[in-house]
């Protein structure tokens, strides 16, 4: 793809650009800007009158400004059931999306939510773990079946082409780094296979819908007793059963990945029943997603994310694609 997969401003530009956005807010919220952390955006923490703010300052060439809009509408009727989610604060003037323009006349876009305590999990946790995450993302799923999106709602769309296509919106995966030719064949023939079983499975309403499409360990938090899900920047149009295989994303090849997986569904159907249909589709959707993350990988190689998995990391995707292909067990772990 020929538009940047993640922001290439400095630090010190990027914190310039938040201190303008803060600007534009009532006095009450102005305070200490300070960078959080980077990832496919910029979070600041704002510290104002002794309270915190998270501020997200979205990348560019990703999501347009009606798209976030809707994200934050999806948010607030997930408040209004009752569900932990953030909350968006509109500036003195009522926008809660904000557009920044920066010299070179390309713009930013940024929200700025409440505070949300709690403690991010690690993969580190007992797997039991997952059976929390699993029942959340299933009352997520009930509300997206049970709600009626309003008229110019718009999210990103999440299918086989987008996800793992040469166009995919995180890049293309054959750029990864190490893939030699036969890599390429192999990754090539799981996709095959998945692309067949994913058109067979089909886009029935009870399967595919809005989800969060990235609800991991790392966009949750644990407050006395009660889980929080943070991070709907990736929520869209998608497999509903994919936000099992992103519960596990990057970390397919653990030697736990099976034990989470096992939890996550035991803790999934504590809230909804799933069909004999919907676990066949599994394995296909958790490789689909493992190539999902090496094209990730390969446009974001730069990072410190992704210099961070290090150099054996593509090679486990080409032995979960062979375990995939062998159909005899599900296609992650050691």
């Amino acid at each position: 793809m020929s538009a940047e997969q993640y922001d290439t401003l400095d630090d010190a530009t990027l914190t310039r650009l938040a201190e303008h956005a803060m600007t534009r807010y009532a006095p009450p919220f102005q305070g200490e800007v300070a960078l959080l952390c980077r990832s496919e955006n910029a979070t600041f923490v704002i510290t104002a009158a002794g309270k915190r703010y998270a501020l997200r300052l979205h990348r560019a060439n990703y999501h347009q400004k009606a798209d976030i809009e809707s994200e934050l509408v999806w948010l607030d009727a997930l408040s209004d059931t009752g569900i932990q989610v953030p909350e968006a604060i509109a500036d003195a003037s009522g926008e809660r999306v904000l557009t920044l323009s920066l010299p070179d006349g390309s713009e930013r876009h940024a929200v700025l939510f409440h505070w949300m305590e709690g403690e991010m999990p690690t993969t580190e946790v007992d797997p039991r773990s997952f059976h929390q995450l699993g029942r959340i993302t299933a009352k997520l799923h009930e509300h997206s079946r049970g709600w009626t999106q309003p008229e110019g709602f718009q999210r990103i769309v999440w299918n086989h082409a987008t996800m793992v296509g040469p166009e995919g919106h995180w890049g293309d995966w054959r750029d990864a780094p190490g893939l030699s030719l036969d890599d390429k064949r192999v990754v090539e023939t799981a996709l095959r296979y998945i692309d067949e079983a994913m058109a067979g499975f089909g886009k029935d309403a009870s399967r595919y819908g809005l989800i969060h499409a990235d609800l991991r360990l790392t966009n949750l938090l644990m407050h006395q007793g009660e889980t929080r899900v943070i991070d709907f920047d990736d929520c869209g149009m998608g497999w509903y059963l994919h936000d099992l295989a992103a519960a596990i994303s990057f970390e397919e090849h653990h030697p736990n990945a099976e034990a989470w997986v096992e939890q996550w569904l035991k803790g999934y159907e504590d809230v909804i029943t799933l069909s004999e249909e919907e676990r066949a589709i599994i394995p296909s959707l958790l490789m689909q997603r493992r190539i999902q993350m090496t094209a990730w990988v390969a446009s974001h190689a730069d990072t410190e994310m992704a210099k961070s998995l290090g150099p054996e990391w593509v090679g486990h995707t080409v032995r979960l694609c062979k375990r995939y292909l062998e159909g005899t067990r599900l296609p992650i772990g050691a």
